[in-house]
């Protein structure tokens, strides 16, 4: 029977090359697939555009395709990434120059586009489609002349088209997490839309690889002290047969652990409603998935099954969203946070006496509920060694933001007694906010467009 073995290479933007790298010496895969975009990362690279209009796509996939693309050329390996981001062209313009620089030629590169729906806003408001936001119901006049992108979640059918088309390497922009690891189980298996149980468990093993190593030892919050070789954590192998039977492991060599319960953690992750794990692939129900473990990091799934996929597709709109001023100022031992506590009074009395405007303020105490906020309960607040207090506004525009982070250096000699850290204030920096409607699938899947190029 045919199967498939197919590696996660990276789970976000910025993630390690070198788990890649050993899945590519290795993992005997034929596919690495790259999840590099979550929500907040199409804002940072839309500020990349707007700086050089040639960016937009993950900068690090110079440093993936330098180290990858000449397993591509040893060992056939394919590679499929959503690093395409806002600009998949731009992307593929560097896979070009990695390769020309490294002497690989004949290298077939696949180009999927058509999730940039912002010249069609217009289109669809005259067509009387209410933009308003999904979950809030706030009217787009409120952002409309704010818009800065508009992409749409993109499922697997486009990759595999690439695929068809001869493609070693496809980027895409605004893909699901799941499609670039359910493409090729569709391209190289057969499977088909029909096959609605099959589709779904593509789905299901993409979710669990989409991470990295966050299934595989990475972030666990069982006994991660005793994961084994933590500094080089292997990424999850998904060996797949046409019927579906699916194992999931990760290479040789490589530290971490496949079990159970890692990956219970990560099947758990980012899941509202398991009956409904809503892609534009397929609507699946995880409600009744089984793990099993048949040996060493070895571990069965099975289980899941599929429904009918959403008549619209998710279109997520980026819009400016005022700027970011902060500040930060270390108090000591001993009454390191009452210190902390006067200085931050100090900085609202200021922001009131000097007529700054701030749309919003946050005050948090790093040492102390930074991470657990009003949960924070210190054993003995008195005797903290030391606690970091950070301020941050939001601000209508650049000059008041900047005017904020300035409250912050006089803090040293006009506040409480300072024997700490002085970080002052910070550089300030545009906020997107982000918009959320639901599109019939229809009007964007007709713009979708496949092309294959050659080195």
């Amino acid at each position: 029977m045919k199967k498939v073995r197919i590696g996660a290479g990276q789970g976000f933007y910025g993630d390690s090359v070198y788990g890649a790298l050993h899945m590519a010496k290795y993992g005997n895969v034929q596919y690495i697939s790259f999840d590099t975009l979550a929500e907040l990362t199409l804002a940072i690279l839309q500020k990349d555009r707007q700086k050089n209009p040639s960016l937009g796509y993950t900068k690090d996939i110079t440093t993936t395709m330098t180290h990858l693309l000449p397993y591509v050329q040893e060992k056939g390996i394919k590679l499929i990434t959503n690093a395409g981001g806002m600009n998949p062209e731009g992307a593929r313009e560097e896979v070009f120059r990695v390769a020309q620089s490294l002497g690989i030629k004949g290298l077939k590169v696949g180009v999927v586009t058509g999730d940039n729906v912002f010249h069609l806003l217009p289109e669809w408001e005259k067509q009387g489609f209410d933009l308003k936001e999904a979950s809030s119901g706030t009217p787009f006049d409120t952002i409309r002349d704010k818009v800065l992108f508009a992409s749409a979640y993109l499922g697997a059918w486009p990759i595999v088209e690439a695929l068809k088309g001869g493609a070693d390497v496809v980027i895409t922009g605004r893909t699901t997490d799941t499609a670039q690891f359910l493409a090729p189980l569709m391209y190289e298996l057969g499977w088909d839309y029909k096959d609605a149980d099959l589709i779904a468990q593509g789905i299901l093993l993409g979710h669990l690889m989409e991470c990295s190593a966050q299934a595989s030892g990475g972030n666990f919050s069982g006994d991660w002290w005793n994961i084994p070789d933590m500094d080089n954590l292997g990424y999850l192998i998904a060996e797949v047969r046409e019927d579906g039977h699916a194992i999931i492991t990760k290479p040789d060599g490589s530290g971490g652990r496949v079990s159970v319960d890692t990956l219970k953690e990560q099947y758990l992750y980012e899941i509202h409603d398991p009956h409904n794990y809503i892609t534009p692939d397929i609507t699946a129900d995880f409600s009744h998935v089984n793990f099993t473990e048949v040996g060493e990091n070895q571990v069965v799934v099975r289980g899941v099954r599929g429904k009918p996929a959403p008549e619209t597709l998710k279109v997520l709109i980026g819009y400016e969203n005022g700027w970011m001023g902060q500040g930060m100022i270390g108090y000591s031992w001993p009454d390191a946070l009452k210190k902390a506590q006067k200085a931050d009074e100090i900085v609202r009395k200021q922001i009131e006496r000097y007529g700054i405007e701030v749309i919003e303020i946050h005050t948090e105490y790093l040492g102390y509920n930074s991470i657990h906020g009003p949960l924070a309960r210190p054993v003995d607040e008195e005797n903290l060694n030391e606690v970091y207090l950070r301020v941050a506004v939001r601000t209508k525009d650049r000059a008041t933001a900047e005017r904020f982070g300035r409250l912050f250096p006089p803090l040293s000699l006009n506040g409480p007694p300072f024997v700490g850290s002085l970080s002052g204030m910070f550089s300030v920096r545009q906020l997107l906010g982000l918009w959320t409607v639901y599109v019939p699938r229809s009007w964007i899947e007709s713009q979708v467009k496949i092309e294959v190029k050659e080195v």
